[in-house]
């Protein structure tokens, strides 16, 4: 299931990419959707890397990447600005699964 959610995470990810390159309404929305889209291929690449072995922190790094990216991309799209406030979840969970893993890593 991991991987699955991960490949759909890169695909979105990608997409997402592309729109701010060619579609996006401004160069705020292009900036929104880089960023996102940057973030959220990263660290679907990264759970696929590490699942095998840190199954918890892969799930951390996509959930985070979902929250990040997609606040991201509903403000470029037109949402309300207050997601903005949201977006710092997603990178919170980011650091968490990061760290996580990294003591995943250390102890083994």
């Amino acid at each position: 299931m991991i991987g699955f959610l991960a490949a759909l995470s890169g695909a979105l990810a990608v997409a997402a990419g592309a729109f701010g390159a060619h579609g996006a309404s401004s160069p705020q929305a292009a900036d929104w959707l880089r960023t996102g889209g940057l973030y959220q291929l990263i660290h679907a690449v990264a759970a696929i890397a590490i699942m095998g072995v840190a199954r918890g922190p892969a799930m951390l790094l996509l959930a985070g990447g979902a929250i990040f990216g997609l606040t991201l991309y509903a403000m470029a799209l037109g949402g309300p600005r207050w997601l903005g406030a949201v977006t710092p979840i997603g990178g919170s969970l980011l650091i968490v699964g990061w760290l996580w893993a990294g003591w995943i890593y250390w102890r083994s």
